[in-house]
C-alpha cells in the first residue's frame, strides 16, 4: 500500500469521485444545502468549485497536481461559515469516505487536514 494519501484515496479518479459525491451530499444536507443548491443553476461555477476542490485535495494529499484556486481564507471570506456548518461538511465528507471504503488510517489523515483548515474557513 502506498504511503501517499493521494494514492490511498484512489488517485485522480478516486478523488474526483469522492468530491462529486461530497458535493451531492452537501446539496442533500438540509443544514448546509442553502450554500450549495444555487450551484446547480450555475453549472460553470459548480464545475470550477469541483475542479478547485479536486486540485486542493489532490495536491494536499501528495498528488502530482498544482492547486490553482484561492487560499482558504480568501476563498471563504464573506461566507461566514459557522462551526456547526463546518461540522456538517466534515460529516458529509466522512460519510462519502465510508461509501468509498476508505480505510481508517486514511480517514484519520483526512480528518487532520480538515481540522487544520477550520481556522481558515470558520467565520471568514
Amino acid at each position: 500500500m502506498s504511503t501517499l494519501l493521494y494514492d490511498r484515496l484512489g488517485g485522480s479518479s478516486g478523488i474526483t469521485k469522492i468530491v462529486n459525491d461530497v458535493v451531492e451530499e452537501h446539496m442533500n444536507n438540509p443544514a448546509i444545502n442553502a450554500r450549495f443548491l444555487p450551484l446547480k443553476e450555475q453549472p460553470e461555477h459548480l464545475a470550477q468549485v469541483k475542479k478547485h476542490t479536486i486540485e486542493f485535495f489532490s495536491a494536499g494529499s501528495g498528488g502530482p497536481v498544482k492547486y490553482t484556486g484561492k487560499d482558504m481564507p480568501t476563498a471563504h471570506t464573506g461566507m461566514n461559515v459557522n462551526r456547526e456548518e463546518y461540522m456538517h461538511v466534515m460529516e458529509d465528507i466522512f460519510h462519502v469516505l465510508d461509501k468509498h471504503n476508505i480505510d481508517e488510517d486514511s480517514k484519520k489523515d483526512v480528518l487532520a487536514i480538515l481540522w487544520s483548515l477550520k481556522g481558515s474557513i470558520i467565520s471568514k
